[in-house]
């Protein structure tokens, strides 16, 4: 499973943070920024931007001294440089990964399928291609389009998708049917169906999100924002009310420090950067190998309480081999075994294939029936099987396997009870194989729990989120299973209904639930998730469905979707209290220096002992100013998370973001303040 230090090993896909190319980019888009329509959306750069004009305004009229007035206004100016700058690196490096996606895209003719003329083949554009067309790809060549397949198996390299060069098994009629437009297959042959119109695929999408088209604020985000701009519009009326006040007690106050004094006092550091946290959290996901739907989905993984989680796959290895049969009394153990292959031949899933293998080793003929009808597995029936020759063999869970026997008129005999458990007990799971009236033993299938599984659940536990495994085994597999893996709760005998029901229970208790699917039946329970994260290798249902989707196919990536999830939340929650507490500081540089001539005892206040008002004033602006890009390499990689409860990470954040966010600034203004000392001496 990925975790957060090996998700920041594979950021591959993007862009270095400070490359020429970058900084180019980045530099050029920060004065495109200025335009009014852009500020609009930030209001605390909005304010500072007026501030400037108001600053070069009072400079031109000469009523501030030429050298102070320009100094001020290019402060000013510079600030809202940078708070531009931070949402334009952003931006560029997400321009960099769309242009390595872009190089996924290529001018491709497709070989429809045209049914109209007896299933011949015609060359077309892959820009015509619409959905429900049937394309043939064979060996070496790009697959043009998203789809799923509907005929044969191949190997197929996703590498110009996923980054991943190890190539990757399709095949139809499975969960792993879905395949990318712009991948290439490596072997055999396969027909797909179209299922994405043209500028609609599964990488156009890709390429508008991580360049930032299609990014929405986030319902927190959207928050702070109103936050910041009720605190921007309070300081403003209280800054634009002092002259009044100082004029009661014969106290002129100098324009450009009431400028200064309210660009210190509004949250500029949080408001130039929190459109790029934004937009690096989304970067970080797709770091991961995971394409967010939107930033919400991001920022809601951060939120849940409650982790619905397959046991095939996530918390074993998922592949389950069947390893013995176990008859019941009086039954032949190759009768057994000759029954389970027979119902097993059509049987695509891994275990079914299992049971055809050991089946071959232990002497059984692998000849296929010719008037062979075969039964799939649904979960409804919760059994499959295959009716020839007269002969009607069924093989499932136990209790549907009963039921069916004794629909048949037969009879369930309590050996069978004792064999599932004993199975069952093992952490095995139990196959119950039978024909017409009679049960005829068990087939054991068995999986391995994947290694520190456990360490990773109680790594969630930490953060105060529930883990429920979710299983079609009987509850004494489930429960050996769940007690070996560590999670809190597990569903046993589940059905896709059972799902939903649980999402639906967790929601109505206010609990933000999160669940990975991949079939067409994961689908309801994938929508109504908070976070439903889809594998990219299933179906296309399941992948429409979810508002995350996994490139890499890994059901166990959900628990480090959850991580960048609260990297984020928490990346945003301490930027922001170190940029409220660093105002503090800044309060003692401005003050004095706006009262303290007319006022002498408010020279106290001057703890920093800076070396005039004006000097103080200047000190306090450059600050403000260069903490902003200064931060932009934290916002952008996230603030450093480790596992722990609510209470335990707000304490981590207010002493060190808190704590830190007020002692830097005076030792920051007052070695500006030397430094504009010494120049001004010279």
């Amino acid at each position: 499973m990925s975790t957060l230090p090996s998700i920041e090993k594979r950021q591959r896909s993007e862009v270095a943070l400070f490359d020429a190319a970058t900084l180019r980019s980045a530099t050029r888009d920060a004065f495109l920024k200025l335009s009014p329509r852009h500020l609009w959306h930030s209001p605390v750069m909005a304010v500072v931007m007026v501030g400037t004009l108001l600053s070069a305004l009072i400079t031109l009229t000469g009523d501030a001294s030429a050298g102070f007035g320009w100094t001020v206004t290019a402060i000013l100016f510079v600030t809202v440089l940078f708070g531009n700058f931070a949402e334009a690196v952003a931006e560029a490096r997400g321009r960099g990964q769309a242009a390595s996606l872009r190089r996924a895209r290529k001018d491709l003719v497709a070989r429809r399928v045209e049914s109209d003329l007896g299933g011949r083949e015609t060359r077309v554009p892959a820009a015509e291609l619409r959905p429900g067309d049937h394309v043939i790809v064979s060996e070496g060549e790009f697959i043009p389009a998203d789809g799923e397949i509907v005929r044969g198996v191949a190997t197929i390299n996703e590498a110009a998708v996923t980054g991943e060069s190890a190539p990757v098994l399709r095949e139809a009629g499975t969960d792993r049917s879905g395949v990318i437009g712009g991948t290439r297959v490596l072997s055999d042959e396969i027909i797909f169906k179209v299922t994405a119109e043209p500028g609609h695929s599964f990488l156009d999408r890709m390429i508008a999100l991580v360049e930032g088209a299609n990014r929405q604020k986030t319902p927190n985000e959207i928050a702070l924002t109103l936050l910041l701009a009720a605190m921007t519009l309070t300081f403003l009326i209280v800054v634009a009310t002092l002259p009044a006040i100082a004029g009661f007690v014969g106290v002129t106050l100098d324009p450009m420090l009431l400028i200064a004094l309210l660009v210190c006092l509004i949250p500029t550091t949080i408001g130039g950067l929190l459109p790029a946290i934004g937009i690096a959290g989304m970067n970080r996901a797709l770091a991961a190998n995971v394409l967010a739907k939107s930033g919400k989905a991001v920022e809601v993984a951060g939120d849940v309480d409650v982790l619905l989680l397959d046991k095939t796959g996530t918390i074993t290895h998922g592949d389950r081999q069947a390893t013995a049969f176990h008859p019941l009394a009086g039954i032949d153990r190759a009768q057994l075994r000759d029954a389970a292959m027979l119902a097993s031949l059509a049987d695509p899933t891994p275990e079914g294939k299992s049971i055809v293998r050991l089946a071959r080793e232990q002497g059984a003929a692998a000849v296929e029936p010719a008037n062979a009808h075969f039964i799939a597995f649904t979960a409804q029936t919760r059994m499959s099987g295959v009716d020839v020759d007269g002969r009607q063999i069924r093989k499932g869970a136990g209790d549907s396997i009963g039921a069916w026997v004794q629909g048949n008129g037969g009879m369930v005999s309590p050996e069978l009870a004792g064999r599932i458990e004993e199975v069952a007990r093992g952490g095995a799971t139990p196959l119950v194989v039978a024909e017409g009236r009679h049960a005829l033993g068990v087939v054991e299938l068995s999986d391995v729990v994947k290694h520190g599984i456990k360490e990773k659940f109680a790594r969630l536990r930490a953060m105060g989120i529930k883990t429920v495994m979710i299983t079609g085994d009987n509850p004494l597999t489930a429960a050996a299973i769940a007690a070996e893996a560590g999670v809190d709760d597990y569903i046993a005998q589940a059905r896709p209904e059972d799902k939903l029901a649980r999402i639906r229970a967790e929601q109505a208790g206010g609990r933000l639930v999160a669940m990975v699917g991949d079939g067409t039946n994961d689908a309801p329970a994938l929508a109504q998730a908070d976070v439903g994260l889809a594998m990219n290798s299933g179906t296309q249902a399941a992948k429409e469905a979810g508002n995350m989707v996994d490139l890499d196919s890994d059901p166990a990536k959900l628990l480090a979707v959850v991580e960048v999830g609260k990297q984020q939340l928490i990346t945003r929650g301490a930027l922001t209290t170190f940029s409220l507490a660093n105002d503090v500081s800044k309060y003692f540089a401005i003050l004095p220096a706006l009262f303290a001539a007319a006022i002498p005892s408010m020279a106290a206040l001057n703890v920093m002992q800076l070396s005039s008002p004006r000097n103080a004033v200047l000190a306090a602006l450059v600050f403000n100013a260069i903490i902003i890009p200064a931060l932009i390499p934290l916002a952008l990689r996230g603030v450093r998370f480790k596992p722990a409860g609510a209470t335990t990470l707000l304490r981590r954040n207010m002493l060190v973001y808190g704590v830190g966010g007020v002692l830097l600034p005076f030792a920051g203004i007052k070695l500006i303040d030397m430094a504009i000392a010494a120049m001004v001496g010279i």
